[in-house]
């Protein structure tokens, strides 16, 4: 079976899809280095999408990639929240080494540091290879200008500093207008899913020459304010957004957003097509953090900005035609794996001489090999903080009220508490996340 025999096999090429590979020529590239596409979005749940189960929403351009990809059942956020996750996508490291644990609101963060300088992002390694990098979407790792995307490897940069914006008028919670076009505000018409689509489309099509690109598309959907794209706006500027009700019609705005993220995600490889990068582009999809009401992380228990499963376990999916496999994983995997992802597919192998705490998942997309044992960790900061450590099918989850042990082989919802069955096993993963505290305290970033 040819390419285009096995995308018409795989669905790929109905109406609204983006469609089958077309005889045009990829460009020619680097040998080894694809063009490289990260699509985040925001606060989408592991039950959200067609591909993880969900009927209720229809997205058939991410269950088309998930069909013809490789899609992940026991993928993780490194953060049950926003900006610690975006930590670890951007350098291969747990937030809590830069110092990230929390989410960089504008109201208490506009003044102060963010990811740190020194902190080598994916961007930065290829741009180091040869890519040409761009972002658009979601920064909130920073506010002053020493800590914004185009200081951390991105050349091209639109979109918000921010964690969300109004989708209309593109308003911050504290009231400010965050809209920039690499480090000048801009004023931008628009439904904000639609103009990060159009900055990701712009730049594929601007980049159809000889050296590869890195695009990092950062969604705001389906994150609040619950807006479709024609919901009117709730956000004046100069106003704070001091809270408001819950809306009582928010499941019909959250569909109708993660449609349009749907929508996006064809734009993206219709425009990759139409430039002849289909066949050498290497995409990753996923969220996060787990998804809040309306939102569906079934059949997990617990939301955004918990460390039970349904606040980090997301929907992923790994796509590069030709190369990686169509399939489905339940290899354990989280999103500080990407960075060095990416030196393997796309970067030099000098970069292994920075010792991150993520792992490639390259032997995993391109043979099928197994990924090695290791012990993994989360931590939400504060009084009613959280922490996990997770050891093949063993978790342990400690909050202010309770200490939890699940076998997440036989109880992926986490309803039988095995403390009293195998309190060695607890105790063995106390131990290891006393130990990952500890290794933490005192270390600089590492550079």
């Amino acid at each position: 079976m040819d390419r285009r025999e096995f995308l018409r096999a795989a669905g790929l090429g109905g109406v609204g899809l983006w469609s089958a590979v077309s005889g045009m020529a990829a460009p020619a590239l680097l040998p080894g280095s694809p063009n490289v596409v990260i699509i985040l979005a925001d606060d989408l749940g592991y039950g959200d999408l067609g591909c993880y189960g969900n009927t209720a929403i229809s997205t058939p351009n991410i269950d088309a990639l998930a069909a013809a990809g490789l899609r992940f059942t026991d993928f993780h956020s490194n953060g049950a929240v926003c900006s610690p996750t975006r930590a670890s996508l951007l350098t291969g490291f747990y937030p809590q080494r830069w110092g990230i644990e929390h989410v960089l609101t504008p109201g208490d963060h506009r003044d102060k540091p963010g990811l740190p300088p020194k902190a080598v992002t994916f961007a930065e390694m290829l741009q180091e290879t040869g890519y040409k990098s761009a972002m658009t979407g979601k920064w909130h790792l920073g506010y002053p200008e020493p800590f914004r995307p185009t200081q951390q490897g991105f050349s091209e940069f639109k979109g918000y500093l921010s964690g969300n914006i109004d989708y209309h008028s593109h308003i911050d919670n504290s009231g400010a207008h965050d809209w920039w076009s690499n480090d000048e505000p801009l004023r931008a018409e628009g439904y904000s899913t639609d103009l990060i689509t159009q900055s990701a489309v712009d730049f594929i099509e601007s980049h159809t020459g000889p050296e590869p690109f890195c695009l990092y598309v950062a969604h705001e959907a389906p994150h609040a304010p619950f807006q479709g794209r024609t919901d009117p706006a709730e956000r004046v500027e100069g106003t704070p957004d001091e809270g408001r009700p819950d809306r009582t019609d928010a499941a019909r705005p959250y569909r109708e957003m993660v449609e349009a993220l749907d929508e996006s995600v064809g734009k993206i490889m219709d425009a990759l097509q139409r430039t002849g990068s289909l066949e050498n582009t290497f995409v990753f999809f996923c969220s996060d953090n787990g998804a809040t009401a309306p939102g569906s992380n079934a059949p997990f228990t617990g939301t955004k900005g918990t460390l039970w499963e349904g606040g980090h376990r997301v929907p992923a999916i790994a796509w590069w035609p030709g190369k990686i496999a169509p399939g489905v994983t339940n290899q354990t995997a989280m999103t500080m794996d990407i960075f060095p992802t990416l030196v393997d597919l796309g970067g030099r192998k000098a970069w292994t001489r920075i010792p991150m705490d993520g792992i490639s998942l390259a032997p995993l997309l391109m043979t099928g090999a197994a990924l090695p044992d290791r012990t993994l960790f989360w931590r939400t900061p504060g009084e009613q903080g959280q922490k996990a450590v997770r050891q093949g099918p063993w978790k342990l989850l400690i909050t202010p009220d309770s200490t939890s042990l699940y076998n997440l082989e036989a109880d992926p919802g986490e309803q039988a508490n095995r403390m009293l069955d195998v309190p060695g096993q607890a105790n063995s993963l106390a131990m290891a996340l006393s130990a990952w505290e500890e290794s933490l305290a005192g270390i600089p970033p590492i550079a």
